[in-house]
């Protein structure tokens, strides 16, 4: 059975994922300039003894330095994703697929904005990473986390059955709250 849920005003929705985005940027814009201004490549400072360090280092490649080499290509597929998410705005009605899609957009916009503005050169730019998470996780920025969180959300929400438009399906229409009926609608994640 599916449910639905009661639409959003477009304007709202645009609000929402805008400010997820922006402020995913901000501070990830915001990290790498004082990483870039304060740390010296490859030389780690500590946070949480060893398990957590800052270590500045430029990335040409994908999420886990994959793709190396392949910089102009990432460069392509992180302006389609933001064209596509920017594209289907005003058809998300669930608040958790605005904010996952929030999270994703703001990461993808920042990581991007180093590819075309970060030496060596517009759309071969390398992307500053700074995290560093004991010896057995490759070091990422805040865009990358918000990538990965966004992600881990949206995927929760298809496996639950919270789709983008507000419909409910699976074991997100089996639990609904016990005041609604078929007919009645609520708020979803």
């Amino acid at each position: 059975m599916m449910q639905t849920v009661p639409g959003r005003s477009t304007a709202r929705t645009v609000t929402l994922l805008a400010l997820v985005a922006v402020t995913v940027y901000l501070l990830d814009l915001l990290t790498k300039v004082l990483v870039v201004a304060f740390l010296t490549p490859y030389e780690p400072v500590r946070v949480i003894g060893d398990v957590v360090t800052f270590t500045l280092i430029r990335n040409s490649g994908a999420a886990f330095s994959m793709a190396t080499g392949y910089t102009w290509v990432l460069t392509f597929v992180a302006l389609a994703v933001v064209l596509g998410i920017v594209r289907y705005a005003s058809k998300l009605v669930s608040t958790g697929w605005v904010i996952g899609l929030g999270l994703v957009l703001g990461g993808a916009i920042g990581n991007l904005t180093d590819r075309m503005f970060r030496s060596p050169g517009p759309l071969r730019g390398h992307v500053v990473d700074f995290i560093k998470v004991g010896d057995w996780w490759p070091t990422f920025n805040v865009a990358d986390s918000a990538v990965v969180c966004g992600a881990i959300l949206l995927v929760v929400l298809t496996l639950l059955g919270y789709d983008y438009d507000g419909t409910r399906t699976g074991w997100a229409a089996r639990n609904l709250p016990a005041d609604t009926d078929d007919e009645e609608t609520t708020e979803d994640a």
